[in-house]
């Protein structure tokens, strides 16, 4: 039996091969009762389209990468479940990278990129890359900075931690804390600090931080170190949720009672979504948008459009059980 091609489709719906294939690649020009015909064509002649030879037509590959430093973070783990639905929704494949303990993952794939073997990436990154290295190729950040020649999304860091910081000193705080991990490379995660120090100078409040540079899963150290130098305050800003769960079950292994004796804010609101963890009161950021935006500023790149360098998305800030 012949194979069905692409000309029966259109001999038998009776519409050209140029309308048959805007169909078949999801062109939304078509009008919807064009769409439905050809459609139903395709279903009554079991017509698979060649959707590798749509592909080296276009000089796109349909494989884009998602580079993360850990996938054993919440914030990680949720966003790339999120972009991997996305992008298999609209018929492109997913390849995830660890890249926190080997640099050259990310250089690969920047190679990768040029060789047109993949359609683009989008970085999480703790590295720097050298402008010729990065300029003009299809990449989207999150949070970080790229040298200012790549687009980044992030959440509204700076106005969300100031909002948080002010719902600590209206339950009656006096001694807020924050505890931060300080990232690698310029970085919208930067304004979590600089917020906290901004509402603490404006209301005369001594600041209580600890905020250094260290890799995903060493944010028990840094606890440790801040209840160590700080061990009477009344509040504490977390800037990650790895953090604050740490914070949590420490503070409670002390004897200590939220929010009585303690209170607890953290900056992403992830581990609250998950079975065993703490109801943490939360700087919730929209994980599924960023995903969904990030994913479409790539796409963008990729077919040569314009894009915005900045996308700024609204946090929510969602009260739990460690606040007042």
């Amino acid at each position: 039996m012949a194979k069905v091609t692409i000309n029966d489709v259109a001999k038998k719906s009776g519409y050209g091969l140029g309308t048959v294939s805007r169909v078949i690649s999801g062109d939304k020009s078509v009008k919807d009762s064009t769409r439905e015909k050809i459609l139903k064509t395709i279903e009554e002649l079991h017509y698979v389209p060649n959707v590798n030879g749509a592909r080296l037509r276009k000089k796109h590959s349909g494989v884009i990468a998602v580079l993360v430093p850990v996938i054993n973070h919440p914030f990680f783990a949720e966003f790339v479940e999120c972009l991997e639905h996305i992008a298999g929704k609209e018929g492109y494949s997913l390849i995830l990278l660890t890249s926190q303990m080997d640099e050259q993952k990310e250089e690969d794939i920047l190679w990768k990129i040029r060789k047109k073997e993949i359609d683009g990436a989008i970085f999480v990154t703790h590295y720097e890359h050298k402008n010729e290295d990065i300029n003009g190729l299809p990449l989207v950040s999150i949070d970080r900075h790229l040298n200012h020649v790549v687009p980044f999304v992030s959440s509204n860091n700076y106005e969300a931690t100031k909002e948080a910081i002010e719902y600590l000193i209206s339950t009656g705080a006096k001694k807020i804390g924050f505890i931060g991990t300080k990232p690698f490379v310029e970085s919208e995660v930067t304004l979590r600090e600089k917020a906290y120090l901004d509402v603490m100078k404006e209301h005369n409040y001594t600041p209580y931080i600890v905020y250094e540079v260290v890799k995903h899963g060493e944010e028990k150290e840094l606890v440790d170190k801040f209840i160590e130098k700080y061990p009477d305050v009344d509040a504490v800003f977390a800037s990650g949720s790895s953090s604050s769960t740490y914070i949590y079950n420490k503070y409670v292994s002390m004897g200590k009672k939220f929010p009585e004796d303690i209170q607890l804010i953290s900056y992403d609101g992830v581990f609250n979504s998950w079975e065993d963890a703490p109801i943490v009161t939360s700087i919730e950021q929209p994980i599924k948008e960023m995903a969904e935006q990030s994913f479409k500023i790539l796409i963008d790149i990729i077919n040569g459009k314009e894009v915005n360098q900045i996308t700024l998305l609204k946090t929510k800030f969602v009260k739990g059980k460690t606040t007042k």
